[in-house]
């Protein structure tokens, strides 16, 4: 397979890049890890998405799929589920390898757009002390577990931080019965939107604490 790109990362950046790079008239691949594009808009499914680009409020998946359609109608070729295990620089640009469920494919490509996102550092990345690490989970796992699995990773929680992700979960896990028992924000302000603490704790009775830290677990 030849491309004159590229794109590793099927989220919105990637996206985005594979659409405006079909548009300039390149030939395109994109190759995604997981078994559908979307990337972290699939487990968002709070609003707020899409005013500034289509002018009302969109839950990440509805977002997503507006970015889905376009691709899809531009006939631009995807791999999902599969994965670059490596780059070889050649004369002509580069040679990757990637493993799929056909087996192991080759793609030589003019240029590589790397559109891979970000993960949340685990516990011990953040230096997580206790004797119980294995209640400690992030806040986007958390959103993993019960926006796209369906199971509920605790019925009690403190959440650590107040950005939006931490204050949305702290919404949507009672929303699911459990009981969030505080949020706690080492800063002396929170981090979040003013809305979201409004919104996500304030309506709910979660307290909020600012300038607190856990120092054990």
């Amino acid at each position: 397979m030849n491309y004159d790109v590229t794109v590793i990362g099927g989220g919105p950046g990637g996206l985005a890049a594979a659409i405006e790079a079909k548009r300039a008239g390149a030939s395109v691949l994109l190759i995604e890890r997981e078994a559908s594009l979307g990337g972290m808009l699939k487990q968002c499914v709070h609003d707020g998405f899409g005013l500034q680009r289509f002018g009302e409020r969109l839950a990440g998946p509805e977002y997503a799929e507006r970015f889905i359609r376009l691709f899809r109608s531009l006939d631009i070729d995807c791999i999902t589920l599969g994965f670059v295990t490596s780059v070889e620089r050649t004369e002509e640009g580069y040679e990757l390898a990637v493993v799929t469920r056909a087996g192991i494919q080759t793609v030589d490509t003019k240029t590589i757009v790397l559109a891979t996102g970000c993960r949340e550092r685990t516990g011990k990345q953040v230096s997580i002390h206790g004797t119980r690490p294995s209640g400690v989970i992030t806040a986007g796992a958390a959103q993993h577990y019960v926006n796209l699995m369906g199971v509920m990773p605790a019925r009690r929680a403190v959440i650590l931080g107040s950005g939006d992700i931490g204050l949305i979960m702290a919404r949507r896990m009672t929303l699911e019965g459990a009981k969030v028992e505080a949020v706690c924000e080492i800063m002396p302000y929170s981090g979040g939107l003013k809305r979201n603490i409004v919104q996500c704790l304030d309506d709910f009775g979660i307290p909020l604490y600012l300038s607190t830290t856990v120092s054990e677990i």
